[in-house]
């Protein structure tokens, strides 16, 4: 399969004759990858139980994995959907179109290869004007989850799914740098009270906001059991992971800086290459290894944006194990630990 590539600008008006030719390959059952507001997607039908396996096998997914079914406006969660419950409203006026996703009880209509074989669905109304519009013109809710193989770094630029996808789809629309840089929050409301499955860049702050009470689900603490099916995508296998280990050090600024320098000398001294991921404010503190700047502590966005395209960065280099600053764990701190997190599968050194 050659894949095409076609660059559009996500300045509005989107010119939608260059996202026609995309929009009928997602109706006839093909795969386009496309910019959101949080990462690029795997663009499929979500109401095509052939389309969205096309999604698992081309990414590696698991299929018990569900997918996220974006729309355009409210008029297409109706189908989706068995009722669109009061709280759904509050949060779809206050955060769509944005990075957020909803779980509800799913209509007949959206087939089990989309709900990963739950009686659920996610739904996402994204932003990004180019997502929009090729939403708008397919006709159809696409399902799409990001556009990598599983397991690894989300793509944040048209490059990063060229990478991965190149070969394995129909197209891929340039849009150019994402805004956000990690997946939407996802938010359960299913159970008497709402409940995070993913934190994003809707924090559960502006979630309590709106509703008053928010649980967080257990998961987001630790590894899904085996035998769990997980109610969202990102909840039970490692995501977002680099090639090399990546381990966590969390604790008191100065603590994390001293202990990093030890491993990373520890590391170079058994000839192996080291990555270092730091903060414009620490940066200049690491005398050895690959040291790359995340972004600035004083602003979580650009930490956010940054997070999965250093990532990815560090995989060219070809390390062999990265020591990452922790972040604090609220706000939208509170997704950029949750994707570290996983990221690492969970290894973290805690220090003084």
């Amino acid at each position: 399969m050659i894949t095409k590539v076609i660059k559009i600008n996500d300045e509005e008006p989107v010119d939608r004759s260059k996202l026609r030719e995309a929009a009928q390959i997602i109706r006839d059952g093909g795969l386009v990858a496309f910019p959101t507001e949080t990462v690029y997607g795997l663009g499929a039908n979500a109401l095509d139980a052939e389309a969205a396996k096309k999604i698992y096998a081309a990414k590696g997914r698991p299929s018990d994995n569900p997918l996220i079914a974006h729309i355009a406006d409210m008029e297409g969660l109706k189908p989706l959907v068995r009722e669109i419950p009061e709280s759904a409203k509050k949060l779809a006026r206050a955060f769509w179109p944005g990075p957020m996703t909803l779980i509800l009880y799913k209509s007949r209509l959206v087939p089990d290869t989309t709900s990963g074989g739950l009686d659920t669905v996610a739904v996402r109304m994204p932003s990004d004007p180019i997502a929009h519009a090729l939403i708008e013109l397919s006709g159809v809710p696409i399902a799409a989850p990001s556009a990598n193989t599983s397991g690894r770094p989300s793509p944040t630029l048209a490059s990063h799914v060229k990478d991965d996808m190149d070969g394995r789809i129909d197209m891929i629309l340039d849009g150019g740098a994402v805004k956000v840089g990690v997946e939407s929050t996802i938010v359960d409301l299913t159970g008497e009270t709402a409940a995070i499955l993913r934190p994003g860049a809707v924090t559960e702050a502006m979630l309590k906001e709106v509703l008053g009470k928010v649980d967080l689900d257990p998961a987001l603490k630790g590894p899904l059991a085996e035998n769990v099916h997980p109610k969202a995508p990102g909840m039970k296998y490692r995501h977002y992971a680099p090639k090399a280990e990546l381990v966590l050090v969390d604790g008191q600024p100065d603590g994390v800086v001293s202990t990093i320098n030890a491993k990373v000398r520890e590391a170079i001294d058994a000839n192996k290459r080291v990555g270092i991921i730091a903060t414009e404010e620490s940066r200049n503190r690491y005398p050895l290894g690959i040291v790359k700047s995340i972004g600035r502590r004083s602003s979580e966005e650009t930490i956010a944006h940054n997070l999965f395209r250093v990532l990815r960065e560090f995989d060219d280099a070809g390390v062999d194990i990265i020591y990452s600053e922790s972040f604090k764990s609220d706000d939208l701190g509170q997704a950029i630990m949750n994707r570290l997190m996983k990221a690492a599968g969970y290894h973290t050194i805690f220090v003084m």
